[in-house]
């Protein structure tokens, strides 16, 4: 989920472990979480998955990078992802549209892992930024307390930075949704 660097190490992990990868997931489309999605696709072969509703982003300098000395995204084309269920290594996965840091942020909710990959929409004990184009501070609020929350409180949560942690944890002390636990 999410493909921000160098795909090496995640080449390097799938050659240990004999396994293949079978889809890149993006949770949106800004630079930072897809400069090494080009490289991964041409070594895997892999279907890049993400949101239409974020193509503008991917189309814009906040999706193509180029700025503070870094170097372009190399371009790679995407599948449409839209909310809803599918199956992905005999498992289920929810895709949840979640906007609020991009217009269109997805989140990829395994059930039976009781895992969430949620990209920036929600960090520990913080939210993603919503000061870049496309982003709403009302939308991703409402995001996270119809689409997150709901989910069982010991959902782990993976954001695209920073450590894990958990839906419950997230609902108790997240300064953000303060009003949430009472």
């Amino acid at each position: 989920v999410d493909v921000g660097g160098d795909p090496a190490p995640m080449l390097k992990a799938l050659a240990r472990h004999q396994a293949a990868l079978t889809h890149i997931l993006l949770t949106h489309l800004h630079f930072d979480h897809v400069y090494g999605v080009a490289a991964l696709h041409q070594a895997t072969g892999a279907p890049v998955l993400a949101s239409p509703a974020d193509r503008p982003v991917y189309e814009s300098e906040l999706g193509q990078g180029g700025f503070m000395g870094l170097p372009k995204v190399r371009p790679f084309t995407f599948q449409d992802v839209l909310p809803g269920e599918m199956e992905l290594l005999g498992q289920p996965c929810r895709v949840l549209a979640t906007p609020g840091h991009t217009p269109g942020c997805v989140c990829y909710h395994f059930p039976l892992a009781k895992a969430l990959f949620c990209g920036d929409l929600l960090f520990y004990r913080s939210v993603g930024r919503t000061d870049f184009p496309g982003g709403s501070s009302s939308a991703l609020t409402q995001s996270v307390r119809e689409k997150v929350f709901p989910l069982p409180d010991d959902t782990v949560v993976y954001p695209g930075h920073g450590p894990e942690t958990s839906v419950g944890d997230e609902k108790l002390h997240n300064p953000f949704f303060s009003d949430f636990a009472r």
